[in-house]
């Protein structure tokens, strides 16, 4: 006689580990966005100011003039620029707190050191709230906005404003608008402090930019990563350094 088999229970499917998406490379329009907001931050550009036609900005970015006009028309949407039909596009209104908050300017060495030691404060902390809420726009503007810098450094140009639009678009990814209208009320200071320590700082220029581009890098990366704690020290290093490159000649 031949005995049933036993019962055997289905096992119940495992739940699938969650799985962290990784974003996507930054597209041509992302990289475009970047280059058209440190032109924004340019000196010069104030509200109401003109910008250079589609054509030239076309060709000064290496991109199409579609991929421009999808720029383009981000910044319209955010308000940082308005259009007059036959005119071209003009600076829109910038956001009102980088209006309220001012800081003065810098009048002495100890000014610029001081703005480095707070910036540690602002930016270490907004790195590590960065990586843990690792927002996929936010991460391709950040890395869209280290390769604009690359591209203006092996393009010989002084990446100043490209360098600044970096940092701003990590306090944007913080996903705190604290820190993000802070940085945006540092802009010129920061500005001023970056010329200064690049005019002041021994050694060739070239090697400094190389120096501050993988500085750049390995900040993004942690980023990207969602390493926290990597996210912080590699954004410490980077402020550390720059105090460094500004106070001690090699």
């Amino acid at each position: 006689m031949t005995r049933p088999l036993p019962k055997t229970e289905n096992p119940k499917p495992r739940p699938a580990s969650p799985r962290r998406a990784e974003p996507s490379p930054p597209l041509q329009g992302d990289r475009a966005y970047a280059r058209l907001v440190a032109l924004l931050d340019a000196d010069g550009t104030t509200r109401g100011n003109r910008l250079p036609g589609e054509l030239e900005m076309a060709r000064r970015f290496g991109i199409s003039r579609p991929v421009l006009r999808q720029a383009l028309a981000r910044l319209r949407a955010e308000g940082r620029i308005y259009s007059r039909k036959g005119s071209g596009n003009f600076v829109g209104i910038q956001p009102g707190p980088a209006l309220t908050i001012t800081y003065g300017p810098l009048t002495q060495m100890h000014d610029i050191q001081s703005l480095f030691e707070f910036r540690q404060n602002i930016e270490v902390d907004a790195a590590g709230r960065a990586a843990g809420h690792r927002d996929r726009d936010a991460l391709h503007r950040i890395a869209a906005c280290r390769q604009a810098m690359e591209a203006a450094v092996a393009a010989g140009q002084p990446a100043i404003e490209e360098d600044i639009a970096f940092h701003v678009a990590i306090a944007r990814a913080s996903g705190n608008r604290f820190h993000l209208q802070t940085l945006e009320a540092l802009t010129e200071p920061f500005r001023l402090a970056v010329r200064l320590r690049r005019q002041l700082s021994g050694g060739p220029g070239d090697k400094r930019l190389a120096a501050v581009c993988r500085e750049h890098a390995a900040i993004a990366a942690a980023i990207v990563a969602g390493r926290v704690e990597d996210a912080r020290a590699a954004m410490a290093a980077h402020l550390d350094n720059g105090i460094q490159r500004l106070f001690v000649r090699p």
